[in-house]
């Protein structure tokens, strides 16, 4: 009798100790859309993303994200390790109390959108400075034409020519 309860005691501090070292470390996928971008985690360059990040931090720590790629903004947040309960840890907890700090795990994967660098605000800045050229243009036109019509002097053509190129 005694050799069975020594037997069923092993088998059930086995059975707690795989519980709470299973119950201790949490996984997530990094993904980003679109994939390849540069990943760091708390400053720290980890890898390109997909990217699997593992951890045994307690429940409720942050972890920093970073994600960089040529033609797209930089995105910066951060992800928690308090998204999902973990039943493991949760009856290791009743076994031995420490598991309670590792109660709660990661979402299995999360996927971060980066927002493209459009050619729109190039394209904009660059429509403007044209506009502003060709209004300079256009003044200088006006202002000649001020000119052979008499309406103005030489000394004022170039006096107001002076400031129309100032503006660039």
């Amino acid at each position: 009798m005694r050799k069975i309860n020594s037997t069923i005691k092993i088998i059930l501090i086995v059975l707690a100790g795989s519980i709470l070292l299973a119950s201790c470390a949490s996984t997530t996928m990094i993904q980003s859309s679109p994939s390849g971008a540069k990943l760091y985690l708390n400053g720290e360059y980890a890898g390109e993303t997909p990217y699997t990040h593992r951890d045994s931090k307690i429940a409720g720590s942050a972890t920093s994200v970073r994600l960089e790629k040529d033609g797209y903004e930089t995105f910066q947040g951060e992800f928690r390790r308090n998204e999902k309960a973990d039943a493991g840890a949760i009856v290791g907890g009743f076994f031995f109390l420490v598991p309670f700090l590792w109660t709660m795990k990661y979402i299995p994967s999360r996927t971060y959108e980066l927002e493209s660098l459009t050619n729109v605000d190039i394209s904009d800045s660059e429509s403007i400075q044209t506009e502003n050229e060709k209004s300079q243009a256009d003044q200088l036109r006006e202002l000649k034409e001020l000119l052979d019509e008499g309406v103005i002097t030489q000394e004022e053509f170039e006096r107001e020519k002076k400031k129309i190129l100032e503006e660039k």
